[in-house]
């Protein structure tokens, strides 16, 4: 049997290191994020299954179309008929809150990796190393710093779902037009000031790609999560999985479907400009029934 050689050797050594000196600082850890899952869980728990679901139909309206609030309305309702209503709810906790701290580390990571090519040499090997090593790698070190549970499912989504929000904020700013900074310049900005009102502006869609991409990458964890106590739907499947039951897995498998198609249109309309919102196709509707 083959057994870890030298590199595998200086990892294992590497989290014994760490569990012996800086278990501290892995308990402060994993006391914020437990704060945080509990947060978004009570919050989206909070309101009635349909009032829920009337909330996301009405988001739908205002932001996708008519037949994407009419899809998300009976999306929920079949979720909530098969019996799946919380784990949806603690899937989609985990979901929302690995990706706020995706966000949180990822963004200000991609605007100083643009401005400093030294950050972007050093952080682009470990984007490669954090998309290309399989996703089941990452579940062994957080179990042993983190035990198992939700927090440990956290942090590995978070591992695997942030490099494409750095990726393309770093993108998104390196492609703004230089006569555009040029112009920034020439009007006083200072570089901070630069930053928020001509470069940020301009790279908005890249950077809105990034978080659309980080936020499917997280809902593609909630399986394999699962296998270290992530729970939610992941469980689900999990178990149709081990037990061979075919309906539980394909009833697991159809309300992650679902969530992911609300949580994409969603966040992809929050790329779109205001052409696509309830205001502008109200405007065009009542233009059509105006006398020239």
């Amino acid at each position: 049997m083959h057994q870890a050689g030298a590199l595998g050797l200086a990892v294992d050594a590497a989290v014994v290191w760490l569990l012996t000196y800086a278990q501290g600082l892995f308990d402060v850890v994993n006391a914020g994020v437990m704060a945080l899952v509990a947060f978004a869980e009570t919050l989206l728990a909070a309101p009635a299954p349909w009032s829920f679901a009337l909330i996301v139909a009405g988001l739908g309206l205002w932001r996708v179309s008519g037949g994407f609030a009419l899809f998300a309305l009976l999306g929920l309702n079949l979720v909530l008929a098969m019996g799946l209503w919380d784990p949806m709810i603690s899937t989609l906790a985990l979901v929302l809150t690995a990706s706020f701290l995706a966000l949180l580390i990822g963004l200000p990571l991609g605007v100083l990796s643009a401005r400093l090519q030294s950050v972007w040499r050093l952080l682009r090997p470990c984007l490669d190393l954090m998309q290309t090593m399989p996703a089941f790698v990452y579940l062994i070190p957080a179990v042993m710093l983190f035990s198992t549970g939700a927090v440990p499912a956290i942090i590995a989504t978070l591992v695997f779902a942030m490099p494409p929000v750095v990726r393309l904020t770093q993108l998104g700013i390196r492609q703004v037009p230089l006569d555009l900074i040029e112009a920034g310049r020439a009007f006083g900005c200072s570089e901070l000031q630069l930053l928020w009102k001509v470069q940020m502006p301009s790279a908005l869609p890249t950077v809105m790609s990034g978080v659309n991409q980080t936020i499917m990458l997280a809902l593609s964890m909630v399986v394999i999560a699962s296998m270290i106590g992530g729970g939610g739907l992941g469980d689900v499947v999990l178990r149709g999985i081990q037990q061979l039951d075919v309906g539980l897995g394909f009833e697991g498998g159809i309300a992650v479907v679902i969530l992911a198609v609300i949580l994409d249109r969603l966040s992809q309309s929050l790329m779109l400009e205001g052409e696509r919102t309830l205001e502008a196709r109200s405007r065009r509707w009542r233009s059509l029934w105006r006398t020239p």
